[in-house]
């Protein structure tokens, strides 16, 4: 047998956990070919009735056609088919409750697709709506049925639903991390305890890494992986030929992995006050002396063992504090919007700020929620004196 076309293809994701319960008014009638597995899984587990407009029988064997759904099941990271499987789910919840026949669900005609879409208008937020289209789509891709809604019918179909979104389904903005507010949170913590030594490092990282804090954390204890989770021997010191000094994290995984075959890096520099992330860090070394291949931010627990820092724990941690302060919207993300606003406010070149966002394109503008005080050295009637410097880092007018 030629092994060139033979190679065992390795799993992709870790073993799925066992499937929470459906919700009441979110349970699919009962069959064969929707098995109750984690959202996750929907996409690849869930199949439509075989042959059901009379296509054509596939040319390739059962073997060969298992190869090709774990290859396209493999395109898309696990948060992503989550998202799907959930718009698969209440899709057919949906087609149940209009006694529609699976054999039409898919290929799913294209009222079909609109009817549904336009029935859940008014309660979901229309990103979600987007999230579930695309879903069905990737679905009937998956397993190699037409796609048959025309793109710009779908478009104006999912505009107007953004649009009649209810209110409830917009969160206010997210207010950004500053300096002083970080200064204040470390007052309130204390830094000789493990898990606030953690989550203090932790903050003061992902605010000048202009970071997300799904980078540096895990979802929960148990789905720590090397592979995927950045380890504390991912963590060098670098030096241009000024002396300059940066640290520099490098990413194991990131959505951009699979495509271009690439690892991130992201880096800060040691800061003024008592934000400054290489103390921090440091500190956080010294109170939690995990091995090298622990998570960057592992805390030592009672127990003497080591526990990855989860998102759950630094969010939960932040709430507590940020009530105490009277601070409103002050979430996870405040932390990359609020790095981004320190950036700017110094002066930093857009082009720069851009760069250690790592945004392909100015989508960082998004956060730039005072623009005025950023835009104020350019709006003046004169030039300040550092006009030459001005005229970098302003950004290009496309």
């Amino acid at each position: 047998m030629n092994t060139r076309f033979h190679t065992p293809i390795q799993p992709t994701t870790s073993t799925s956990p066992r499937p929470l319960p459906y919700h009441l008014d979110l349970a699919p009638s009962p069959s064969p070919l929707r098995p109750h597995c984690p959202t996750k899984d929907c996409l690849r587990l869930w199949c439509p009735v075989p042959n059901s407009l009379g296509i054509a029988p596939p040319i390739a064997s059962e073997d060969n056609l298992d190869c090709i759904l774990q290859v396209l099941n493999a395109s898309w990271q696990d948060s992503t088919k989550a998202s799907y499987g959930a718009g698969l789910l209440v899709f057919h919840v949906f087609c149940d409750q209009q006694n529609i026949l699976e054999p039409m669900c898919c290929p799913a005609p294209a009222q079909l697709v609109l009817a549904f879409l336009s029935c859940c208008a008014g309660a979901y937020a229309g990103a979600t709506l987007s999230n579930y289209a695309a879903g069905l789509r990737a679905w009937h891709m998956l397993h190699g049925q037409p796609w048959l809604v025309d793109p710009d019918t779908l478009k104006r179909c999912l505009e107007g639903a953004t649009k009649l979104a209810p209110p409830s389904s917009k969160r206010p903005l997210r207010a950004p991390f500053t300096t002083d507010i970080i200064a204040s949170l470390k007052q309130m913590l204390s830094l000789d305890q493990p898990l606030d030594a953690a989550i203090f490092a932790c903050m003061a990282v992902c605010f000048w890494c202009v970071a997300r804090l799904g980078k540096f954390t895990v979802m929960n204890l148990k789905v720590f992986d090397p592979a995927k989770h950045i380890m504390r021997s991912a963590v060098s010191s670098i030096s241009d030929h000024h002396g300059l000094e940066v640290i520099r994290f490098d990413l194991p995984w990131t959505k951009m992995t699979p495509s271009t075959g690439h690892r991130e890096s992201i880096q800060c520099a040691k800061q003024e006050g008592p934000s400054d992330p290489i103390t921090a860090l440091h500190n956080h070394f010294c109170v939690n002396p995990a091995p090298p291949d622990s998570h960057l931010f592992a805390w030592r627990f009672k127990d003497g063992s080591f526990c990855p820092l989860t998102c759950k724990q630094f969010l939960s941690h932040l709430s507590e504090l940020t009530t105490c302060l009277g601070l409103a919207n002050i979430k996870g993300h405040s932390l990359c919007i609020g790095g981004t606003l320190e950036y700017l406010l110094r002066g930093v070149p857009f082009e720069v700020v851009q760069s250690q966002g790592r945004w392909a394109r100015k989508a960082f503008s998004l956060y730039l929620c005072k623009h005025a005080m950023i835009l104020a050295p350019y709006l003046q009637a004169e030039l300040p004196g550092n006009e030459p410097f001005m005229r970098y880092a302003q950004p290009s007018v496309r």
